[in-house]
Parts: C-alpha cells; sequence; structure tokens
C-alpha cells in the first residue's frame, strides 16, 4: 500500500487506521474479525451455529459513498456497520440527524472512531436483518474460516488481498521451495492443493512430470515477497 504524500496514499493509510480500532470493538463483543474478506472492509463471525454475520465499511468520513457501499453488503449480513472518523470540530455527517436516520431507516449501524483510537456508538443496528442473499452470506462464512489469521487490514485498496485461497498457493510454494513434489503428497496438508497446482492462476507452479509438480521464478519470488508463508504453512498441515 502507498503511504506517499498523495491524497490516494494518505486515505489508504487512513482508512486502515480504522480497522484496528474497530476490530477490537466487535472482539470486546464476542465476534472474531477478519479484514478484507470477499470484497468488504471487515467481516466478523459470532461463535454461534449458524454464526452471526457483522459486515463492516470503513471510509475517512460518513459520506453518501458509504452509505451505497452498506446497501451492497447488506443482502448478506445480519448486521452493517458504518465505521468512520470523527470530524474534529464535530461538524461532520456524524451529527446530521438527517444521516443517522437513514442509517437507522437502512438497518445499519454507525460507528465513530475518534483520533486517539476510541470507537462511539452513534447508531445502533436493528437486533435482526432479513438475508436476502443467502448464497453471498455463505461464500463470506466459508471465506472468513478457511483464511488462516487475519492478513489483510480493512480497508487496503493498494496491496494484493491475502485470501485463502493465495494462502493455500503459498503453502504450496512452500513446499516445493525443496524441489518437485508430488500433489498427493501436498493434499495431506494442503486439501486444495490439486486444483491450485493444475489451475496455476498466479504462474507459480510448472508440471515437471505427470502428477509432480515444481516452483517457477515467479514462485520463489512470491516467496520473498510474503517471506512469513512457512509459519503459515504449518498451520495448514496442522489442521
Amino acid at each position: 500500500m502507498s503511504r506517499g504524500p498523495s491524497a490516494a496514499g494518505t486515505g489508504a493509510a487512513l482508512e486502515t487506521a480504522l480497522y484496528l480500532p474497530v476490530k477490537r470493538f466487535l472482539e470486546k463483543l464476542g465476534f472474531t474479525v477478519k479484514g478484507e474478506v470477499g470484497g468488504c472492509d471487515l467481516v466478523a463471525l459470532s461463535g454461534d451455529d449458524p454464526p452471526i454475520v457483522v459486515i463492516g465499511e470503513l471510509k475517512l468520513s460518513f459520506n453518501l459513498e458509504l452509505v451505497l457501499q452498506a446497501v451492497d453488503r447488506a443482502g448478506a449480513a445480519d448486521e452493517v456497520w458504518l465505521a468512520a472518523r470523527m470530524s474534529i470540530n464535530g461538524k461532520g455527517r456524524e451529527s446530521d440527524a438527517r444521516y443517522r436516520n437513514l442509517c437507522r431507516r437502512l438497518g445499519f449501524g454507525m460507528l465513530g472512531v475518534t483520533i486517539s483510537g476510541d470507537v462511539e456508538v452513534l447508531v445502533k443496528p436493528p437486533t435482526s436483518a432479513p438475508r436476502r442473499n443467502p448464497k453471498k452470506r455463505s461464500r463470506l462464512v466459508a471465506e472468513h474460516r478457511r483464511r488462516i489469521g487475519d492478513p489483510a487490514m480493512g480497508g487496503s485498496t493498494r496491496a494484493p488481498i491475502m485470501t485463502a485461497y493465495r494462502q493455500q498457493a503459498l503453502a504450496c510454494a512452500s513446499a516445493l521451495s525443496g524441489g518437485p513434489r508430488r500433489v498427493k503428497d501436498l493434499r495431506k496438508g494442503i486439501p486444495d492443493a490439486g486444483k491450485i497446482l493444475l489451475h496455476n492462476v498466479y504462474g507459480w507452479f510448472d508440471r515437471a512430470e505427470r502428477g509432480v509438480y515444481e516452483l517457477t521464478d515467479a514462485g520463489r519470488a512470491a516467496l520473498k515477497r510474503w517471506p512469513q508463508q512457512p509459519l503459515e504453512l504449518e498451520a495448514v498441515e496442522a489442521v
């Protein structure tokens, strides 16, 4: 993610800065929170079965674009929270009764993040909301559960998203870094290894012979870019 002096870079940095305060707020309520899941800035799951699905969208300030993003995500969630930086002079949209009433009517919660990182509940979402898109909801839950740890900061716009698929692809690359390996050996710790190696979405793998794959230069470069992946591979193999 760019952190230069440009407006775009500064905006991206500030949006990710909202992620940890909001994450901590939701974790105190008992949710497991992960950033950048299925196009949402954050997705939080409760420990229930089925889980309560919470989607959070982050912006530098409360504006119409934030509401529109929430409308687009709402069908897959039980709760939607809009989170933005509180204005220093207190004259932002968080103080506008019309904006708060709009969020109430749409069934969205509002969270204000202060300059010190504290989170204030401005509007509470309703206790329950209809699920209009169960397929999208199921995809969010599956990606959340398959992803190891929380590798992506919510609000990121420039860095590649560390999806569960990319994590497994990197696990395959790490396993092949010592030389060619058989697919059936990789499947023991990486369930989707066969499909990942066959489709080779990132160009990291070459087929050495039937059922055997080796790492390409692009795959080695990927391991240098994400050097923490050997630890993630251990986590995959432990499952």
